[in-house]
């Protein structure tokens, strides 16, 4: 689909240099390749192919061709507690028109849709510094999402008291290591878009400084100390996250070693009375035992304190 601002093409009509001059933003989702020829014949721009977006190489994602900008960087347009699925995006910033291509849906792009669509015909570049202003805005509110999940899950790691049952617990604290390495793969892939986001404004300042506004200079600036800033916020989360994953791995491990404990104390004090029994249960006719007229009391005497003389130790010990 191929969309023009500040006034919509028609859907279907045929594309020319007339219908480009007025605009000053051309948005294409998932387009056929009819119209990405037919865009190109129009503005003589290169769309970007998906195996262009796809590329991870820094000359790759940034580079000039015919006086034009061409920037690609992975997006994240998910939502709330969506994945965050980074989206490759293309841009093709000029003098005299934005190119943008994509093969999803976004809010960001929308609402930058309706602005660019109610006015007229403003800087391509006014365009493309709104993008990375709505995507910087959007990237911050899934990290505050995200804190505000890794609050709840220190919450329930940290918690006073801890009495519930095990199984019950272990089950949480393993919830809660899936919930926190999700929410680490989504810091490392904001971490990325912000360190792509952060790189393109710097680029566009540097190699467009020729033509380029010195307002729309000034607020690339602030998009690239605000990346920076939340790039460092969300190494910070990634600290974090390793912090709860290694409390909550080390709960269930204390809780799995005081099972364990209480199991060996169980047969060690076990031993003795079973020996002590093993021996009296012996069916030999020298065994003096037999025929004392307090045998049995005896026997079952020396169970008991056979028994309590490993307790004894591991109390005084401290081992219990």
């Amino acid at each position: 689909m191929l969309n023009a601002y500040p006034s919509a093409v028609a859907e279907g009509a045929p594309l020319s240099g007339r219908d480009l001059a007025d605009r000053t933003w051309v948005d294409l989702v998932s387009p056929t390749e009819a119209e990405r020829q037919a865009f190109e014949r129009a503005s003589g721009l290169s769309v970007p192919s998906e195996n262009d977006l796809g590329e991870i190489e820094a000359t790759s994602r940034l580079k000039i061709k015919n006086d034009a900008l061409y920037m690609t960087a992975p997006l994240i347009f998910a939502a709330g507690n969506e994945p965050c699925l980074p989206t490759p995006v293309g841009f093709v910033l000029s003098r005299r028109l934005l190119m943008t291509v994509r093969v999803a849906a976004s809010a960001a792009f929308d609402t930058v849709a309706k602005e660019t669509g109610a006015a007229a015909k403003s800087d391509p570049a006014a365009v493309f510094v709104r993008l990375l202003e709505e995507q910087i805005d959007h990237l911050a509110d899934l990290l505050e999402q995200a804190s505000r999940d890794l609050d709840d899950a220190s919450h329930a790691i940290f918690r006073p008291e801890r009495r519930k049952r095990l199984s019950h617990e272990s089950a949480q604290l393993r919830r809660l290591l899936i919930s926190t390495g999700r929410t680490s793969e989504r810091m490392a892939r904001i971490h990325y878009t912000l360190v792509c986001l952060d790189r393109m404004a710097k680029f566009t300042i540097d190699r467009a400084n020729d033509w380029l506004k010195p307002d729309m200079a000034a607020r690339l600036q602030s998009i690239g100390s605000d990346a920076a800033s939340l790039v460092n916020y969300s190494e910070g989360m990634v600290n974090r996250v390793q912090l709860l994953q290694d409390a909550a791995v080390g709960i269930i491990n204390i809780d799995q070693n005081d099972v364990i404990k209480v199991l060996t104390i169980a047969s060690v004090v076990g031993i003795p009375p079973v020996l002590v029994a093993g021996i009296y249960g012996m069916n030999f006719k020298n065994i003096h035992e037999y025929d004392w007229a307090w045998g049995y009391q005896w026997s079952l005497a020396l169970i008991v304190i056979s028994a309590l003389l490993p307790l004894i130790w591991f109390k005084w010990k401290n081992w219990m």
